[in-house]
């Protein structure tokens, strides 16, 4: 059966009326829970935050969601009641991401912290800088950021634990990392890396880690 096949008889939804109808009407509470500033919890939960999840979209509509980690304290830093910065570090250097940024300047970000089911979400205008003296602030290791993502906040609110719930995501019980093939079979068979099986799986062994920064 092929994609199209897949898909006949499927009931598209194809404007706002249509959707509000299977979904129904926000909440008061819930439609202008959206802030344009920081809030003190805001900036704690930053503070501790370990991973992000950046979304960025080109001028051509195609869109990117990238992964963004450190330790707590190190990923995201606030300039101010409406700014924040986020740490580039070494990676496989596609930047798809920024990349978007430099055509269309809009990103959607949300910040996880373990255990914790609900998640904040700030969204805004971005720019990408290179250097400045709060680098400084963002050392891990002693290394400072090869750059900084610059979110001019014009969005922040909280979502709420539903998702997590659904998916019990921190519940060690429902996890099954070794039911999908390893990073390096999936390299090797995927990604069609040239390099040997035996070579994928060292390098994607327990000295990974020491290539972070």
């Amino acid at each position: 059966m092929t994609d199209t096949e897949s898909l006949a008889g499927a009931v598209r939804v194809r404007d706002e009326t249509e959707l509000t109808e299977l979904i129904g009407e926000p909440l008061p509470r819930v439609r202008d829970k959206v802030r344009t500033h920081l809030h003190e919890h805001d900036v704690a939960w930053l503070k501790v935050s370990p991973f992000c999840l950046v979304a960025t979209s080109g001028v051509d509509g195609r869109c990117d969601v990238s992964p963004k980690g450190d330790p707590p304290g190190s990923l995201a830093y606030v300039l101010g009641p409406t700014t924040i910065a986020l740490a580039e570090r070494p990676g496989n250097r596609r930047a798809d991401g920024y990349r978007n940024i430099l055509q269309n300047p809009q990103v959607g970000t949300v910040f996880f912290v373990p255990g914790r089911g609900d998640t904040l979400r700030v969204n805004g205008h971005a720019d990408l800088v290179s250097s400045a003296p709060f680098f400084d602030s963002m050392l891990v290791k002693g290394k400072r950021p090869l750059l900084a993502l610059v979110i001019e906040i014009e969005e922040v609110f909280y979502h709420c634990a539903k998702a997590f719930l659904r998916s019990q995501l921190w519940d060690p019980a429902t996890w099954q990392p070794e039911s999908v093939p390893r990073r390096a079979e999936i390299a090797k068979e995927v990604d069609a890396d040239e390099r040997t099986l035996a070579e994928l799986i060292a390098y994607y062994g327990p000295d990974y880690g020491n290539q972070l920064y």
